[in-house]
């Protein structure tokens, strides 16, 4: 039996701390909200975020950032990806040496264009960082439904002791050491499925989110390697398979934000709807930065940029994108000598 902290208290935080305790842990949940606290103290379930899912009356709720940290076996950091630099500068003092941080937000910061361990490791270097990620939406997860994602680490044991942590007979964990490439595929998708959202909200069909798809995850794979991620990492869970789920499922916030804006809602207006964390709107912005940094054509991201940020009509958007230049679809496959 292991203890641990849940570093936030929304809708993944409180499905990974019921699987947790399902596996036999010993369970801390944290938020910075009183009233959050109160209610998950009160009615044991976040009526809010994750309804349905009942916690158990052993499993701790505090705002109490200092116990929660000090002396924990591991930390799932679970808070939105905009608040992972503040809430790890708050942790950092009560961190020991060595001690476990797992990430499970997804994003990249549009001021530095760092992935979410990277500023983990800057603001609490004595932690040994690890990230989860796939496809795996909160409300399946709370609910059991069967489920594989994937612990990336850069050492072996640290993604094998958390495999044994979080692994069960619904949720299915392997391991990686590619953590660069697992964290660009799930900041990015949620990009791709803002668009992918789009297309549905202008009432395109099947063909048009295949379409999103397939080429929203060599765009992906394409600036993924060109910062040192490996295709391997791309084409598996966490990135054509995060994709998929993230563009089809009306769990998706990304793509129900998608969905208001292709309706003819602003940025903020459908943020306002969903009523939680749009992070795909925080990552597309730093999803441009990079692919000017590394020389990368994104255009499906750019598009995307284009409507959430400059006002362009989505429907003109998607003409653009059918519009461009010519393509060959794998440049890398060689042709027939003429």
């Amino acid at each position: 039996m292991a203890n641990i902290s849940i570093i936030g208290a929304g809708s993944w935080g409180i499905a990974l701390a019921s699987l947790l305790h399902k596996n036999g842990h010993e369970i801390t949940v944290w938020s910075i909200m009183e009233e959050e606290i109160e209610m998950l103290q009160k009615e044991h379930e976040h009526k809010d975020k994750l309804p349905g899912v009942k916690l158990p009356e052993n499993m701790i709720f505090t705002t109490d950032l200092e116990t929660s940290v000090r002396g924990k076996d591991v930390l799932v950091l679970a808070v939105p990806s905009p608040f992972t630099r503040s809430t790890s500068q708050k942790m950092a003092a009560y961190v020991a040496e060595g001690q476990i941080i797992v990430n499970v937000a997804k994003g990249i910061e549009e001021a530095t264009l760092k992935t979410l361990s990277a500023i983990i490791e800057e603001e609490i270097p004595q932690a040994e960082v690890a990230v989860l990620s796939g496809p795996s939406h909160a409300e399946e997860v709370g609910r059991g439904i069967p489920t594989t994602i994937v612990v990336g680490a850069r050492k072996k044991k640290i993604a094998e002791y958390l495999q044994n942590i979080f692994m069960n007979e619904v949720f299915r964990v392997y391991i990686s050491p590619d953590v660069l490439g697992i964290e660009l595929g799930a900041a990015l998708k949620n990009v791709v499925a803002l668009a992918a959202g789009i297309a549905d909200g202008l009432g395109y069909g099947d063909n048009t989110k295949a379409a999103l798809i397939t080429r929203g995850i060599a765009e992906i794979a394409r600036l993924g390697t060109a910062m040192g991620g490996r295709m391997e990492t791309f084409s598996g869970l966490t990135g054509i398979g995060d994709l998929i789920v993230t563009c089809a499922s009306m769990h998706s916030r990304n793509r129900r934000a998608g969905i208001l804006i292709g309706k003819g809602y602003t940025m903020d207006e459908a943020m306002a709807e969903v009523k939680m964390v749009v992070e795909g709107v925080y990552s597309a912005k730093a999803a441009m930065g990079l692919a000017r940094k590394y020389n990368i054509q994104i255009p499906i991201i750019e598009q995307v940029n284009q409507v959430l940020f400059e006002g362009k009509a989505a429907g003109e958007a998607v003409k653009e994108l059918m519009l461009r230049d010519k393509k060959i679809e794998n440049p890398l496959i060689p042709w027939e000598e003429e």
